[in-house]
């Protein structure tokens, strides 16, 4: 019966996405929140289905948050085909950077000093909480490989960065509390934890990206094969990216967003090429129209269309890109729905702290303006594009798995009903806040860049 209830209940949620998905998306309400109240109702006061417990349970959550993160930032690496000396680029660089460190510096110093943590605990909660989350973030990223908005870019950018950027907080944490080896004065930290696992992660993901996504290009102009299979493709190179990096000790995430924004490129140098021998010019505008036929294609109902710009040279960049992105956003939209989900059952037995009345205003009102308004001091957002970011730093299923990583990877006993309690204290509020708002903050920004009150 068990597994008949969590099939029922799995399809009925998906089923009822099908059915009401347009509506909900003019709704101030977010698809998480639904899947949030299913998982509670879910749980052993409701259904009574079978629920994980942290921390008995933290390797099956780790690994099912994981590969639900490695989904996201794949898409989200996919979404961003600006090019990499655009100006876009700095804002996403400097929250991922500098906005990041802000934010674990003040939950550090909230942890010792409000909290009673030690050091290594207070920073392994801000390497916890700092990142932002790829995978409920979707209503505020960028649309699509077109979408030149510097709010979505930035929010993407950002999510698929310090996704990454976080883990060489975590594992500092984790050395100060004596479960990681940060060598005399740290300098094993630095070297290995720092340097060398986000260079050689961003690299990996970069060379497989750029090589795997010409090699198929060049098979479809040349000789005609590597036709199709898009879905193998994606997964494929999400599994080789991240397996790769982790073998030699590289960062995986960090992997997998430089693959999928690596392939991107990889797919726009094509079309350039393409429209540097037929003649044409090398514009966003003639990108845009690549990627309009490409959609026209797919939604046609001559199948052979579709399959003949699969190997035409000016459009079979384009197509590849479209496919792949496509089939992954909607394993995205599945693996939001099973994390959520996860998340609803988890809080039945989640110890909540009198702390989380205050710690969680402190990191949603006041830890996240500050780190935003630190990271882009003198950059030119806009003014209601920096209010919004300072306000959609939404917390979900990334912060999930790095708290179940550190608790299997050796997070002493004694801290670990906090560091639970507290995060998931701060991802339901995320969840919750974020969903109601999103749509009407979002309609109002939009009315805004109608009314041409702003660049970008």
């Amino acid at each position: 019966m068990g597994f008949a209830l969590w099939l029922a209940l799995g399809g009925s949620l998906l089923l009822f996405m099908a059915l009401s998905g347009t509506l909900l998306s003019r709704m101030p309400v977010s698809t998480s929140m639904l899947y949030l109240l299913a998982g509670l109702a879910a749980g052993p006061l409701g259904l009574a289905m079978a629920a994980p417990v942290l921390p008995a349970h933290a390797t099956l959550v780790e690994h099912l948050t994981e590969i639900i993160v490695l989904l996201s930032l794949f898409t989200s690496g996919m979404k961003m085909s600006v090019g990499l000396r655009d100006r876009r680029w700095f804002p996403p660089l400097r929250l991922a950077l500098a906005s990041m460190l802000a934010t674990v510096l003040m939950i550090t110093a909230a942890g010792v000093a409000l909290l009673g943590l030690p050091l290594g605990a207070a920073v392994l909660l801000g390497g916890i909480l700092a990142p932002t989350d790829p995978v409920l973030a979707t209503e505020v990223q960028v649309d699509n490989a077109t979408d030149r908005d510097q709010l979505r870019f930035a929010l993407t950018g950002e999510g698929g960065l310090n996704d990454g950027t976080a883990f060489p907080v975590v594992m500092l944490g984790l050395g100060l509390l004596g479960a990681h080896d940060l060598g005399a004065l740290g300098w094993r930290w630095l070297l290995v934890d720092v340097l060398w696992a986000t260079g050689v992660g961003v690299a990996i993901g970069a060379v497989l990206g750029t090589g795997l996504g010409r090699l198929v290009l060049y098979l479809r102009h040349r000789h005609h094969a590597a036709i199709g299979y898009e879905n193998f493709f994606a997964l494929g190179l999400i599994g080789l990216a991240y397996g790769v990096a982790v073998l030699v000790h590289a960062y995986g995430f960090l992997a997998v967003f430089a693959a999928g924004l690596a392939l991107r490129h990889a797919a726009q140098a094509g079309t350039d090429a393409a429209l540097t021998a037929l003649g044409g010019a090398q514009t966003p505008r003639a990108a845009a129209a690549a990627e309009q036929r490409v959609e026209d294609a797919l939604h046609s109902t001559k199948p052979e269309r579709a399959e003949q710009m699969a190997i035409d040279p000016q459009d079979a960049s384009a197509y590849m890109a479209h496919a792949v992105l496509n089939f992954n956003e909607q394993l995205d939209r599945i693996g939001e729905m099973a994390g959520v989900v996860m998340l609803g059952l988890l809080l039945w037995a989640v110890p909540w702290l009198p702390a989380s009345l205050w710690f969680v205003p402190l990191m949603l009102l006041v830890v996240r303006p500050l780190s935003v308004a630190f990271g882009l001091a003198g950059s030119r957002i806009a003014p209601v594009q920096r209010r919004l970011i300072g306000w959609f730093g939404i917390r979900g299923i990334g912060s999930l798995y790095y708290l179940s990583y550190a608790i299997g990877h050796g997070l002493p006993q004694q801290h670990v009903q906090t560091l639970v309690a507290l995060t998931m204290a701060v991802v339901v509020t995320s969840i919750v806040l974020h969903g109601v708002s999103v749509t009407p903050l979002m309609a109002h920004y939009r009315r805004v860049r109608r009314a041409g009150r702003l660049r970008g």
